[in-house]
């Protein structure tokens, strides 16, 4: 006689504040949330971008206010501000590309969709994001 398998939880009201908060997202998927939110902080971020550009490249004197943007802020915007706004774009621009390299190459290989592969390509991919983030980031605050 075959046996008979057991039958899995069904779950029809899950409570977003209950419940939510106590779901264990696996790396790989933390990662793969992490993509989009980069992706959007980027897009959200490309005027700032175009302007920090446009002020750099312009002429000497707009590579001078550039430069100041950085110390002395722009308008009512601290400087410091600006800097971390600038980081956040490095972090974005570094883990979007990191964690895309991670999705083509698990499009491309057979082993990259294993659980444990996706688990340590997520690793890779947070590690390498953080180190380079935080190594930009104290060049940009002026630590070295």
């Amino acid at each position: 006689m075959p046996e008979i398998a057991k039958k899995r939880p069904e779950f029809r009201n899950i409570n977003a504040f209950r419940d939510l908060p106590t779901y264990r997202w696996p790396l790989a998927s933390i990662v793969s949330g992490m993509h989009r939110i980069s992706g959007v902080l980027m897009f959200v971020l490309l005027p700032f971008v175009i302007w920090l550009f446009d002020t750099s490249i312009s002429s000497e004197i707009s590579f001078a206010r550039f430069r100041s943007a950085f110390q002395n802020g722009v308008g009512f915007v601290p400087g410091v501000l600006v800097k971390l706004v600038v980081l956040a774009l490095i972090w974005a621009y570094l883990h979007h590309l990191f964690a895309g390299v991670r999705h083509l190459w698990s499009d491309v290989s057979h082993a990259a969709v294993a659980k444990a592969a996706g688990a340590r390509s997520a690793q890779i991919v947070l590690v390498a994001t953080i180190v380079l983030t935080v190594a930009l980031g104290a060049k940009l605050f002026g630590l070295y």
